[in-house]
């Protein structure tokens, strides 16, 4: 038996009018188009691909240092009570200085994992995930 969720989601496809398309952007009857994996329309299964991550650059991850550098102060002074507020900051600079690197070794690591997709995927022809 459906979920709640999966009627109210069923329901939703039944009230909407999807236009199907094919490749050139000629419209086509649904049943002409093929199911793909996620069960979606192609133009909702396409729109949730997510961003193409960019490569890593010291810039970028530095500004990402900079917004969570007062989240992580703030996580220290709520955990570490019995420090004084010079020994907080010091231990929130050493957070910091291990989080920055550490960032942009995962930055590398997830650009490097999507070059290798995107070639996989070439190399496929375009075809699968």
């Amino acid at each position: 038996m459906p979920t709640r969720k999966q009627r109210r989601r069923r329901a939703k496809e039944l009230r909407h009018e999807y236009v199907w398309e094919d490749e050139e952007g000629n419209e086509v009857e649904p049943d002409d188009v093929k199911e793909r994996k996620t069960g979606m329309p192609p133009s909702r299964a396409s729109a949730r691909a997510g961003r193409e991550p960019q490569p890593p650059s010291w810039p970028r991850t530095l500004k990402r240092g900079v917004v969570f550098a007062p989240i992580m102060f703030v996580v220290v002074m709520l955990l570490s009570n019995d420090l004084t507020l010079v020994q907080q900051l010091t231990q929130t600079a050493f957070i910091v200085a291990i989080f920055i690197p550490f960032s942009y070794l995962l930055d590398g690591v997830m650009w490097r994992s999507y070059k290798r997709r995107a070639a996989r995927r070439a190399a496929d022809g375009g075809r699968g995930s």
